[in-house]
């Protein structure tokens, strides 16, 4: 076994891959750009070696610098996580002829499965089901054209070296295939260094469902069950479970047979996916074989007990298997949520700067712990939530590296117990300073359509197609947020009604009726009457009557805490609950399932004075072109004077690793430019000014 490890690699998954291998006794070396001095995976490695500047083709794209800091520090191996050159050939060959053993698959095996055009012949070549279609590099668009009409519409065109959704477009009609193909060849060449481009059939009804598989060195090769990774977001996955919720047992062994054959023809060793579309009828079709361990792998540790980091190790040390395909368990069920660092209501743009609050929730399940097996299954025992995470309070996300904070996973003995404890998971997730998906989450678990299983990779753009809003979030009990309010309120007061000193006559007396003003857009408010119970200080209990509906509410958390736990009418609950804002300093803000309600909590005569308060609009900014985000100001493409039309590129801002461009909303003349190319620009930072 190896004394020492290098992570090739930032952020969780080299936090992931340290975790591991302190349990196994292994002395870990962390590599670090410029940005990621101060990171956790730095500070929890045992050595750490600084490679360059913040952008990553200046330090952790650069093969020379980490070979170089593994010879530096004795590491005999090298773990390369995900992205960056994990899945690069020339770099594996490299560790091999440098004497560095890449824990990972065989560089040939890396070449033969990341050129998607060889892959299918691959596929073929070992009987797995393929896609219809065109495997060659297309030379021209006029010849795309031509070979979608063969195949018949609707097709994909896809980018050979493509991932992450770059390279990618779907054609209905001729044109969308013209068009389409000459975006892909450009977004290859740009993101890749690679314009081949092959098209095939669009699988309708698609589900994205992957088999995850692990290889040795003495030619075993095992299939650890199934991944359901449908629920994406412009081909970027958002939520994961295992197993899938559609298919069934003969399907999940055929498709597990197949991905075995696969790997076993490109003489595979170490984790790795084979991905498949998945058709409405359970047909499936090889997509492509990622070799290298998933973002996702957590489900598949959760319902195996297995620590797939570990047997990475084990494998790259030499290691036969210690067990077969009949040996591998398949108990309760497993999710994970993608905590980005981005906002749901602003059409999910970046968000980056420091983490002014992150307070994950509890986690019993830690990172590269299995999950309990065996006879804890069988006395009622069971594993709950595990967090992989990066980031710290008070640490920051950089501009320059992908939008993950989390990765928030829960365990269930069955999928309904699965989302339960996701959705109180994301309740007790609190994060402040930069926006969060988490509401959006809360959203998808809540939809009857995921809570069914009857969704595709279609389901995020078909009913949030034209983005997400606050109204999208349903809650299940909207008077109970009310009720918190009037709580919290109420325990304040009994609080400062206990401060000694009070001038006699004047101290601070409480009432039992209440009126909850539930604040709204454009100043429609909305006024609950509230009727409280006896508070009792020991016990933090308070019966609270609102909308004919009583909510018994017992809670110990400190006032001033964002994080707020108990339980209403016998049943736990977690809520967050924030004071005051810029233009609201006395309200309150209650959240829960993504769900959040700005409130003043009054006495009745003040509720009445409020009602007549006139309603302040906020200032009219459509004669600016706003920054949307916090990023880098690349280009401003238009001039004073100039004449616009909307839905004309007015400047382009690049955040975590993606280009985003800003159009014109409407027709207008400019009158200013208010920032210049190359300056770091915040959220709603004036950019343009228009007549």
């Amino acid at each position: 076994m190896f004394k020492k490890i290098l992570i090739a690699n930032r952020g969780e998954i080299a936090c992931r891959v340290i975790a591991t291998a302190k349990k196994m006794g292994i002395a870990t070396v962390a590599v670090y750009s410029e940005a990621d001095k101060d990171a956790r995976h730095v500070a929890l490695a045992d050595e750490a070696v600084l490679l360059g500047p913040a952008p990553s083709r200046e330090s952790y794209l650069v093969a020379d610098k980490i070979i170089a800091a593994a010879k530096a520090t004795g590491a005999e191996a090298l773990h390369p996580g995900y992205g960056f050159l994990s899945e690069n050939e020339d770099f594996a060959r490299r560790c091999e002829a440098e004497g560095i053993v890449f824990i990972g698959p065989k560089h040939h095996s890396i070449a033969a499965m990341g050129d998607k055009i060889a892959s299918k012949k691959l596929a073929n070549e070992a009987k797995v089901s393929t896609i219809p279609g065109w495997n060659d590099a297309i030379e021209s668009p006029e010849r795309a054209v031509e070979i979608a009409r063969d195949i018949g519409y609707p097709v994909m065109i896809k980018a050979s070296a493509g991932g992450g959704g770059k390279g990618l477009r779907v054609a209905f009609n001729d044109k969308e295939a013209f068009e389409g193909f000459a975006s892909c060849r450009n977004e290859a060449r740009n993101s890749f260094g690679d314009d081949r481009v092959f098209i095939e059939k669009f699988v309708e009804q698609p589900r994205h469902i992957e088999i995850q598989i692990l290889g040795d060195a003495h030619g075993n090769v095992v299939y650890l069950h199934e991944r359901e990774c449908s629920i994406q977001r412009r081909h970027q996955k958002v939520i994961e479970e295992a197993p899938s919720p559609f298919i069934s047992d003969a399907t999940r062994q055929a498709m597990g047979e197949q991905a075995v054959a696969l790997a076993q023809a490109v003489k595979y060793q170490s984790a790795g996916t084979v991905e498949f579309v998945v058709g409405k009828d359970q047909d499936f079709y090889f997509l492509e074989m990622n070799t290298r361990l998933q973002v996702e792998h957590p489900v598949t540790e959760c319902i195996t007990g297995l620590d797939l980091v570990e047997q990475m190790i084990r494998v790259a040390a030499g290691e036969k298997l210690g067990f077969t395909q009949a040996q591998i368990p398949r108990q309760g069920w497993a999710i994970e949520c993608r905590i980005n660092a981005e906002d749901p209501f602003r059409n999910f743009l970046p968000s980056t700067g420091r983490l002014v609050k992150y307070q994950p929730p509890a986690a019993d399940l830690a990172q590269g712990v299995p999950t309990l097996q065996g006879e804890a299954y069988a006395d009622g025992r069971f594993g709950g939530v595990r967090v992989d995470t990066g980031v710290a309070e008070g640490g920051e996300i950089p501009m320059f590296y992908d939008s993950m904070i989390a990765k928030l996973i829960v365990h269930g003995r069955d999928r309904a117990e699965a989302i339960a404890k996701m959705r109180a998971a994301l309740d007790a997730f609190v994060i402040r300073g930069i926006s969060s998906n988490i509401p959006f989450q809360a959203a998808l678990l809540a939809h009857p359509m995921f809570v069914s299983g009857a969704f595709n990779t279609g389901f995020i753009a078909e009913h949030y197609g034209q983005g997400f809003d606050a109204a999208d979030v349903p809650h299940e009990d909207p008077l109970f947020l009310v009720a918190l309010a009037a709580f919290v309120r109420r325990k304040a007061r009994e609080r400062a009604a206990g401060i000694s000193g009070q001038l006699p006559g004047h101290e601070v007396a409480h009432r039992n009726e209440l009126v909850v003003v539930q604040l709204g857009k454009l100043g429609e408010h909305v006024h609950h009457p509230v009727s409280l119970g006896e508070f009792d200080a020991a016990a933090g209990t308070l019966a609270v009557t609102v909308g004919g509906r009583r909510y018994a509410i017992a809670s110990d958390s400190r006032l001033g805490e964002l994080r707020m736990s108990g339980t209403v009418n016998g049943r736990p609950f977690h809520a967050q609950i924030e004071s005051g804002s810029a233009r609201q300093p006395l309200a309150l803000r209650v959240s829960q399932g993504g769900t959040a309600i700005d409130t003043l909590v009054l006495l009745p005569r003040a509720a009445e004075l409020h009602r007549l308060m006139p309603y302040k609009a906020p200032p009219d900014l459509s004669k600016f072109l706003l920054s949307p985000m916090p990023g880098l100001l690349v280009q401003v493409a238009v001039s004073v004077g100039q004449k616009v039309l909307a839905g004309e590129r007015l400047a382009v801002i690049e955040a975590m690793k993606m280009e985003n461009i800003l159009v014109a909303s409407q027709d207008g003349v400019v009158k200013e430019i208010r920032a210049g190319q190359g300056e770091s620009l915040a959220v709603d930072q004036p950019i343009i000014a228009f007549e």
